[in-house]
């Protein structure tokens, strides 16, 4: 059974426990508080995760840390279908692997101001943040309104969703909190209401069902 390390406002960890849920991927859940008492950094934790950061998932003894290392593993160990993480069709796999960076880039930004406002995370540039997830919004809401032309719902030029989506959806939900806001972004906002639509998903606080 996975064991997982949950932390319950980060979109990290939220990405993580989204993709368990509608994997129904059976688990044990621990708490883990990042804010105010940074149980993250405790000793017990960083000799388990050295890096201090959530999500944490111990599957059959093995420690993986890192949400784009158990994204892929748990679409790997749980999707007898590939569909998630469709790693054999080299086209897809290429996009893919670039929309999981360019999830990094949304939570380096608009998950940034958003940990900024929330008094989670002190030492950014809020301003160069917010710039920098409108510029990464921008490119969002023009790649999803093109693939819609083409019949395309999701990020990678398939029927369905994948580890790209799971990726990005949580910092374009919450970037609202770090005042970057969505208004202008009508082919995002529409992809969001189809990550809401999948079979399996769940909520977390912020990110409200349809």
């Amino acid at each position: 059974m996975v064991e997982f390390f949950d932390y319950e406002l980060s979109a990290d960890a939220y990405k993580a426990r989204l993709l368990l849920n509608v994997l129904g991927v059976e688990r044990t859940t621990r708490l883990v508080e990042s804010y105010p008492s940074r149980e993250n950094r405790s000793d017990w934790f960083l000799a388990m995760s050295p890096r201090g950061e959530l999500p944490v998932i111990r599957d059959d003894g093995v420690v993986i840390d890192g949400v784009v290392p158990i994204l892929i593993h748990l679409a790997r160990r749980y999707d007898p279908t590939g569909r998630w993480y469709p790693e054999r069709d080299e086209s897809v796999a290429t996009a893919l692997a670039m929309w999981l960076d360019f999830g990094a880039a949304l939570a380096a930004s608009a998950g940034a101001a958003r940990r900024h406002d929330g008094l989670l995370e002190h030492a950014v540039d809020i301003e160069r943040a917010r710039a920098d997830a409108h510029d990464l919004l921008r490119r969002l809401d023009e790649h999803l309104w093109f693939a819609e032309q083409l019949g395309h719902d999701w990020l990678c030029p398939l029927d369905h969703p994948t580890i790209a989506d799971i990726a990005c959806f949580p910092d374009v939900m919450l970037a609202e909190e770090g005042r970057v806001l969505l208004h202008e972004y009508n082919a995002v906002r529409r992809w969001t209401d189809r990550v809401k639509g999948i079979p399996g998903f769940s909520p977390m606080p912020g990110i409200f069902p349809l």
